[in-house]
């Protein structure tokens, strides 16, 4: 990911960015050396406060791209579902492929749990569908090379 380079590049400290996020520095600087995995939710606040698009941090794009909208729920629920869907992927071999059970695939598609951040990258490597599109923050699909 590409927190520190972004957080660098807009010169920013590490105790600035925790704050920001309402989180300890220690739990940033764990997120930026990637020893522990950002959650979504704190990834999609980093990515709205730089205005900057999570391909980008997520190392699926080479290029930044500036991001306004916000995550929408409605529209990440239908994609998710949606673009598996297209692929003509069921949830148990979504399952086997990401290594997790039927039943969390379902959960994720059904708003009852968001979707891991580590899943997220998996599932836009998979597809080959942009993490922004999924989440509902750009309406063009946008697919990955």
């Amino acid at each position: 990911m590409r927190l520190k380079e972004i957080r660098t590049n807009n010169g920013y400290k590490q105790e600035e960015i925790a704050n920001i996020l309402k989180i300890k520095r220690n739990t940033y600087s764990m997120w930026e050396l990637e020893h522990d995995i950002i959650p979504l939710k704190k990834l999609i606040e980093f990515s709205d406060y730089f205005q900057i698009s999570l391909d980008y941090i997520l190392e699926l794009s080479p290029k930044p791209t500036i991001i306004t909208n916000p995550f929408n729920y409605e529209k990440y629920l239908y994609r998710i579902k949606e673009i598996r869907k297209e692929n003509k992927k069921t949830q148990e071999g979504l399952a086997k492929t990401l290594n997790t059970t039927n039943s969390v695939i379902s959960r994720y598609e059904s708003g009852t749990t968001f979707i891991l951040t580590s899943f997220l990258i998996e599932y836009c490597h998979i597809f080959k569908v942009s993490s922004d599109y999924l989440l509902g923050r750009i309406d063009t699909p946008k697919y990955l090379n």
